[in-house]
Formats: C-alpha cells, sequence, structure tokens
C-alpha cells in the first residue's frame, strides 16, 4: 500500500509518499525508514524509489520524501542546503512518527549518496532516529569533491567554479548556476540511473553548502544506535575512501560493507540480488522486522 502524503517544514509543504507492507495486521506498528534522496534528485522513478520498495519488501513501512526545491516539494528549485536537507528530515520523522502504522520509537533513516550524509548528519544530532543506513554516502564535503576532482585541471575547473560564482553573488546579487555535473561527475553510461524528475542545473551556493558539510564530525554520536555503511569498491562517482573514513570514526554497532562489481548505483537490476542479500542480514540482527519474512 501506498499513500502520498504532505508535511511542512520551515513553512514549506513537502510531497512524500509513505509505503506499508502488505503482510501487517490491524493496529500493528511497524519499525519504519524515512528514505532521502540524492543529488537535486526526486524521491519518484529513482534511485531511493528502488531502495524504499526493497526496505518494503522486508517487512518495514517507508516514508520517501522530496526535498525542500526538489521533486514536488515547495522551494526554490534546485537550491540545495545541507541543514536545510537536516531540518527536512528531523521535520518528516516529527510527522510520520504520528501515524498509526508506524512504530515512533523505531523510525530508521536512510539515503543514497548525498542523501545518506544528510541521513547520516541527522542520526548524529537527533536521538529520536533509531537505525541509519548510509547507501555509497560521503562525510567531508572538500575531502569528497577533492576526490571527484582528481587531476590539478579538475580541482582548478571546480574550484574556480566556486570562487566565480562568490564574485558573481557578492557584486550583482543574483547566483551563477552551473551543470550539475560540473559539481558532481557522473560518467555518461551511468546517467541512465538519474530520475527523469531530477535537476540538471544548480546554484554555486549549492556546491558551496555542500563543500562545508562535514558528516564525519557527528558520525561518532551515532552509536550505540545501529548504522551501516554500504559502499560499492566501484564507485566512480562519490569515493569509496569516504564511507571508510566514516567507518574509523563511528562508534559501537557500525558496520561497513564494500561489494565489489557494482557501480554507485547498487540496486541497479544485476546488482540487486546481491545487495538485497546483504541489507537483509544487516536489518535481521541489527533492526529486525517483525514481518521479516514477509517478501
Amino acid at each position: 500500500m501506498e499513500y502520498p502524503l504532505s508535511f511542512m517544514s520551515d513553512g514549506l509543504k513537502l510531497s512524500g509518499v509513505l509505503h506499508v507492507p502488505e503482510g501487517r495486521k490491524p493496529g500493528q506498528k511497524l519499525p519504519t525508514f524515512i528514505v532521502l534522496h540524492g543529488f537535486v534528485g526526486t524521491k519518484d522513478k529513482s534511485h531511493v524509489e528502488l531502495v524504499a520498495r526493497m526496505i518494503e519488501e522486508m517487512g518495514y513501512c517507508v516514508f520517501r520524501i522530496d526535498f525542500r526545491g526538489c521533486g514536488e516539494s515547495e522551494g526554490a528549485r534546485g537550491e540545495v542546503r545541507c541543514f536545510d536537507q537536516v531540518a527536512d528530515t528531523k521535520n518528516a520523522l516529527t510527522f510520520i512518527a504520528q501515524r498509526e502504522e508506524v512504530d515512533p520509537d523505531r523510525i530508521g533513516v536512510t539515503g543514497h549518496s548525498f542523501g545518506a550524509a544528510v541521513a547520516i548528519f541527522a542520526g548524529g544530532i537527533d536521538e529520536r532516529i533509531a537505525c541509519v543506513m548510509s547507501f555509497c554516502g560521503w562525510g567531508d564535503g572538500e575531502r569528497k569533491f577533492r576526490g571527484q576532482h582528481p587531476t590539478p585541471e579538475a580541482w582548478a575547473k571546480f574550484t574556480k567554479i566556486l570562487e566565480d560564482g562568490r564574485k558573481q553573488k557578492a557584486e550583482t546579487g543574483e547566483s551563477m548556476w552551473v551543470s550539475r555535473f560540473d559539481v558532481v561527475p557522473i560518467p555518461e553510461r551511468l546517467r541512465y540511473n538519474l530520475s527523469p524528475k531530477a535537476q540538471f542545473e544548480v546554484p554555486v551556493e549549492t556546491a558551496s553548502s555542500m563543500y562545508n558539510f562535514r558528516a564525519d564530525d557527528v558520525v561518532a554520536d551515532i552509536a550505540p544506535r545501529p548504522l551501516l555503511l554500504f559502499h560499492t569498491a566501484g564507485d566512480e562517482i562519490t569515493p569509496m575512501e569516504q564511507s571508510m573514513r566514516l567507518f574509523e570514526k563511528a562508534g559501537a554497532n557500525a558496520e561497513l560493507m564494500i561489494p565489489t562489481g557494482m557501480s554507485h548505483f547498487p540496486l541497479s537490476e544485476e546488482d540487486a540480488p546481491h545487495t538485497r542479500a546483504l541489507v537483509q542480514a544487516w536489518l535481521n540482527k541489527f533492526f529486525p522486522s517483525p514481518l521479516k519474512n514477509a517478501s
């Protein structure tokens, strides 16, 4: 069952979809995950929709949302600010905890890529979050960008974009807009994984927000609540070392998985069975659902 819902976050109406597994009994409150999409992405026709459906099939309620300025939510298009997204996550939790299907004491947060970084940060500062799963996420914006623009020429081009954007904003008050691929490069052969509803231009202030965002600083505060850091060894978009460094800083009940032979999108058709098996085993141990055998 899927229920389109909306909730308020800092005066903006945000869009979400609540998934409820078919095996739920009347009156039963289930553990739940809030699912966060990636960089200027959307909850719909996207990789995180695949994540949401996978988790629902494992016996959990799932609430997938559009951050402000993305998808069907209100807010200025493409103007992504990391701490705004953290606020949206916390407000989504406050909202969904009131649903009769949801166990308010067992709400986890998960995300893919940019959404994973937001999930980790939210988990580190909000003790209501009972569990965190990160898929190909990152912990240090500056270090991540250096890995994504690895040559001296690429780094010079990227930092010039940041500087030109700062100058234009200071001189004119107007943002400089750039291609999302100038901020986060994605090989053309992998771009089919992006939602057709995703955005393809962003203001430079969005890149600056990411540059200064550090989930590394709060990841240890998730402990002893369970944390899964799932990162593909062949990730060509977000460097694998980001999850490795997060794991080094994490506390008790953190686990790092680095499966091989997958891309940045570990639920693409050929990789989904292996990803599903690994995630199911981890959830059964650290955050089980009473419907864990529902699928």
